[in-house]
């Protein structure tokens, strides 16, 4: 190989290095583009929306307790139905363009498998990011309804939307992980499986620690090392009675949560690299 050969190489991988971010962030426009299509989006917001409405009615017959409960079911509602999106959207990302066949011309161009995933996870994580701030926003409404003014109770729900918002990214990574070998049907039914256990992951270190049962106890210890720890994020209650976390601990989970979503897309990366679609 001559210099000129090389020289044009280096460029070429430079060429494609540069564009890789364009690639990926063109991928999650597309992704959210999709979502935003999808009518059960509106829906589930709108329903949310309700809910607070209903929550303000029955705070007005709970006796000086309304703003504990709005703040509880307007920030349960949300965690529920982000989940909602999360795991019955997220399944489907990989699946849908395998059906309609869009992921051939996808893979035509010069899109790596990694910079689909990527992309693909980060247009619903925007998806859920809108939603999120939209719900958040009706509740922050009827917090500040029900008080006739300001309330601190507004800002101090943020913080556990924020939390809500990073349990839902884990559980979008999550759900893409087994939508890249599984079918939809049963990559929901994993990803469920691990939201409820990861809100009981403490329960399950306490398994591992009682049981007399070797297997047992390696099969406690590996789940609870192996699922997400979602009970970290779950702030919903103790924040709907004015207790905050502190800046360190949001700082950990946070932290937590970047690690575990980028080893998971590595794993999915790795599993859909030797998909065959042929």
């Amino acid at each position: 190989m001559d210099a000129a050969q090389a020289r044009k190489i280096s460029k070429s991988s430079e060429t494609t290095w540069h564009s890789m971010p364009r690639r990926i962030l063109s991928i999650a426009r597309n992704t959210f583009r999709e979502a935003v299509r999808d009518r059960v989006l509106y829906n589930l917001v709108l329903f949310v929306l309700l809910l607070t409405a209903a929550a303000i009615f029955v705070g007005e017959l709970s006796g000086g307790q309304e703003r504990k409960i709005i703040a509880d079911l307007g920030l349960s509602a949300m965690l529920l139905f982000g989940a909602f999106i999360a795991i019955f959207v997220g399944v489907g990302l990989v699946y849908k363009e395998i059906e309609r066949r869009t992921i051939y011309a996808i893979f035509a161009k010069p899109v790596g498998r990694g910079e689909f995933l990527i992309g693909k996870y980060l247009g619903l994580c925007l998806t859920l990011l809108i939603n999120v701030l939209v719900m958040g926003a009706g509740v922050s409404a009827a917090l500040l309804y029900v008080n006739r003014g300001w309330d601190p109770l507004v800002i101090h729900i943020w913080v556990a939307i924020f939390l809500i918002y990073v349990e839902l990214a884990i559980l979008t990574s999550v759900a893409l992980l087994f939508s890249s070998f599984s079918s939809p049907a049963l990559s929901a039914l994993l990803t469920f499986f691990i939201f409820i256990i990861g809100h009981f992951s403490a329960d399950l270190k306490s398994l591992a620690a009682s049981t007399t049962n070797r297997s047992a106890r390696w099969l406690f210890s590996g789940l609870y090392y192996l699922v997400p720890n979602l009970a970290n994020y779950s702030f919903i209650t103790p924040v709907a009675h004015g207790h905050l976390p502190s800046s360190s601990f949001v700082f950990a989970v946070t932290l937590y949560a970047v690690i575990y979503v980028i080893v998971v897309l590595a794993a999915a990366n790795l599993v859909f690299s030797r998909r065959n679609f042929k």
